[in-house]
C-alpha cells in the first residue's frame, strides 16, 4: 500500500446509544479519494489501518466505511481526547496517513 497523509478538519461527535464511543467523520472529498486510492486494501467491514496524528498524541488505528457520509469514520479513543483535552462537538485538526 502507498504511504499517503492528508491534514484534516472534522467535528467530534458521540454514538448515539449507551456507548461511550466518540467518533470523527472524514470530510467527503478526502473519503473519496481514499476509498478509490485505497479501498482494494480494505480489512474487515470495509476498515482500512491508519495512523492518526492529533496534537502531540500519535497512534495506530483504522477507519470504517460509512454510507450515511460517504466517507470514513475515525473512532476516537478516551486516551486521546483526554490528553488533548477535546470534547464532544469540537473541531479537531488531524493528520491521517494510510500505507
Amino acid at each position: 500500500m502507498p504511504k499517503t497523509s492528508y491534514n484534516m478538519r472534522s467535528k467530534v461527535w458521540p454514538y448515539p446509544g449507551m456507548a461511550a464511543w466518540r467518533f470523527l467523520t472524514l470530510p467527503k472529498r478526502q473519503g473519496q479519494e481514499i476509498r478509490k486510492k485505497f479501498g482494494t486494501y480494505a480489512r474487515g467491514w470495509g476498515s482500512l489501518p491508519v495512523s492518526v496524528a492529533i496534537g502531540k498524541t500519535v497512534w495506530n488505528t483504522s477507519i470504517f466505511p460509512d454510507k450515511k457520509s460517504g466517507s470514513y469514520l475515525l473512532p476516537l479513543k478516551a486516551k486521546v481526547r483526554k490528553a488533548e483535552n477535546i470534547s464532544d462537538h469540537s473541531i479537531v485538526s488531524f493528520a491521517l496517513t494510510l500505507g
